[in-house]
């Protein structure tokens, strides 16, 4: 029996192959060593700095913050648009983990915001990430107090104190100085039109934009530059801590100063009370104005955190447009303070101001056009004086309506001035080539019947406010065109009247004349004389009244007396003091006030000149070391003594009535 052979071909096969499946895995594995190894060399050493960065950003984000917005003063420094601490909470998105919920619990705190509670959801969710959306502002302090204490329980809910706009005299800037609001779509897409791309400060929900005059006129100036504050997040985007030393303060817009007086300003919208209309001061000097009032006003406080539907549809359906600017984008006829401009036409063209035209109290000119009162025999400075309308129908006739439009608008009407404010009206000064373009009766002609009304400041013509004080200046002056400025410094810079005073192409002689016959309004038997007393000594005033219809009062009533406030009567008064050196100009139209512009207009003109003329160092040291008797006093007993009328009817009677745009 032979002994049994051994063989190892098995376990060495088995051996080798295992041998060789390390080797390979070995192989794999120091590769992916290798590899680490220098992946890791990469990211520490060649991009370390690159990752250094990314981290930081990561770590920190920056939240814009809003600049304070330029303050806005009067020509003595009086804060007339600043801004107030204020107290508000805000929630963020998306450190919220819903939404629906936190608004519940803040609601229960808050129970106001529960109104807003749409309006809040659509802001929110509008809003970028991360970014807080204000849900209530000027929180008194109790309710701070309040979320400060639930805060911990309100995730992505804060407060604190943000600076916002402030309007510290209501309504008597409002319409001049307008007022701020949220950011709207059509703003952002209005920069998008432009081929522009809207900065990131619009959508930054508590930003806001100006939106009528000066606030938007000059809101790049008034915006400043945004800030940001760098703050440290954690994984989720919470904030856990401020860096300061990384985070940039905002700068405040720059500071507006106005020519506008606080005091006059005040006053003017005073005086209207219930009544609706404008006025505008001016310095017949330098063109500045002192006081532009529309009336009633609106307070603007109430659109900056955003007004309630209801409050602003009261505003917009009240029948005496308190929205609507009236000293420039209201325009009305104006009745005989347009008389002098008629004067100054016939004079420039040849008419002798002491020639004479006897009233008998009517003027035909194919129909009986009426005068209330037989003035008798008048010369132009007493034509102005008893506004007689037959004088001035004779002399608009006599020369024609190019020749009054001239001159109307050598003195400033149907034109827009460049003040900074958009919205200005231009008014109507018709002529025959308006006419033309506007045919009554498919033909174009200016018809003859049309011009007597023209003459006493009616028919199609229109204007406003802030043109008749423009007008009044001019005549005042006496020598150049005055043209108005609004804006008296951006920053620090002065800012000139729009276009360069340019001389009255008039003899001052003529512009003398005109002065008489206004001076001679608000003296005894004046159609202005009563209501029109200063009280202040020597210093006088002196003006011209008017009275425009709104309709055709047919065989009624032509005052409008207990007829709706809509189809009274405007009334109007322009002025200027002192007689002797004139100083400031004045003009006042109440809006249906349904009497004459000596009764209606010439009171509130009177309280607002003095207004003006007392703050006026130079005259009030007139005033106080004058010491003797007002001659209006004097002039009044010798008028009673020889049995002669105080104040003379006004005399503005017009036909057809005019077309009036408001």
């Amino acid at each position: 029996m032979s002994e049994p052979s051994i063989f190892f071909s098995d376990v060495n096969e088995r051996q080798g192959s295992f041998l060789r499946r390390t080797f390979v895995f070995g192989g794999f594995s120091g590769l992916g060593i290798m590899a680490l190894v220098g992946r890791l060399a990469q990211l520490q050493i060649v991009q370390a700095q690159e990752y250094a960065t990314l981290s930081s950003q990561n770590q920190f984000n920056f939240r814009m913050v809003p600049p304070p917005r330029g303050v806005i003063k009067d020509r003595n420094g009086v804060v007339i648009a600043g801004n107030r601490p204020s107290f508000r909470v805000l929630v963020v998105r998306d450190e919220t983990k819903d939404l629906d919920q936190t608004l519940d619990l803040l609601g229960q705190l808050l129970p106001d915001t529960m109104d807003r509670r749409r309006a809040i959801i659509r802001e929110v969710n509008a809003a970028s990430k991360f970014n807080p959306v204000p849900v209530k502002s000027d929180l008194t302090w109790e309710e701070f107090a309040k979320v400060n204490q639930y805060a911990p329980e309100l995730p992505g809910v804060m407060a604190d104190m943000n600076e916002a706009r402030y309007y510290p005299f209501g309504g008597s800037f409002a319409h001049v100085i307008g007022y701020v609001a949220k950011v709207s779509d059509r703003d952002v897409q209005a920069i998008r039109d432009k081929g522009q791309q809207p900065p990131a400060l619009l959508y930054n929900p508590s930003f806001r934009i100006g939106r009528q005059g000066i606030e938007k006129a000059l809101d790049m100036d008034l915006r400043g530059q945004a800030g940001g504050n760098r703050v440290e997040v954690d994984a989720r985007g919470r904030v856990v801590a401020e860096d300061i030393g990384g985070s940039r303060p905002a700068v405040q817009g720059q500071e507006v100063i106005l020519t506008l007086d606080a005091d006059i300003q005040n006053r003017a919208l005073e005086v209207f009370g219930e009544e609706s209309g404008s006025c505008v001061v001016m310095d017949v000097r330098n063109g500045d104005i002192l006081a532009m009032v529309s009336s009633p006003s609106f307070d603007p406080n109430l659109f900056v955190s955003g007004i309630p539907s209801k409050a602003y549809r009261a505003l917009a359906d009240y029948e005496r447009r308190p929205l609507l600017d009236k000293a420039l984008g209201g325009t009305f006829a104006p009745g005989s303070t347009f008389k002098p401009v008629v004067g100054l036409a016939a004079m420039k063209r040849g008419w002798d101001p002491s020639r004479r035209v006897v009233c008998n109290g009517s003027f035909f000119l194919g129909r009986r056009f009426a005068c209330l009162g037989r003035h008798g025999a008048q010369d132009l400075r007493g034509a102005i004086k008893n506004s007689c309308n037959v004088y001035f129908m004779t002399i608009a006739t006599e020369f024609g309506p190019d020749a009054i439009a001239e001159t109307a608008r050598d003195l400033g009407f149907g034109q827009t001035f460049d003040i900074g404010l958009t919205g200005q009206k231009a008014g109507l000064v018709p002529d025959r080539e308006w006419r033309r373009r506007n045919p009554v009766r498919g033909d174009g002609k200016w018809y003859p019947g049309e011009t007597p009304s023209y003459g006493i400041g009616q028919g199609a013509l229109n204007v406003n406010a802030l043109q008749l004080a423009v007008y009044t200046s001019r005549i005042a002056n006496g020598r150049q065109a005055v043209m108005p400025r609004l804006i008296k410094s951006i920053g620090g810079v002065e800012q000139k009247a729009g276009t360069p005073f340019a001389d009255l192409a008039y003899d001052p002689q003529m512009l003398k004349v005109l002065r008489d016959g206004m001076e001679a309004v608000t003296d005894v038997g004046g159609t202005g004389f009563r209501n029109s007393q200063l009280g202040l000594g020597a210093v006088r005033m002196a003006g011209k009244t008017g009275t425009a219809q709104a309709q055709n009062y047919g065989a009624g009533s032509r005052k409008g007396a207990g007829r709706p406030w809509a189809q009274k009567d405007h009334n109007l008064f322009i002025a200027y003091a002192p007689t002797d050196n004139p100083r400031y100009a004045v003009s006042v139209i109440v809006q249906h006030g349904g009497l004459g512009g000596g009764t209606a207009g010439a009171p509130r003109a009177r309280e607002v000149m003095k207004v003006a003329l007392l703050k006026d160092p130079d005259i009030r040291a007139r005033i106080e070391h004058a010491g003797f008797e007002a001659p209006e006093d004097a002039g009044v007993r010798e008028a009673e003594a020889r049995g002669e009328p105080i104040d003379a009817p006004e005399v503005d009677v017009a036909a057809p009535p005019p077309e009036i745009t408001q």
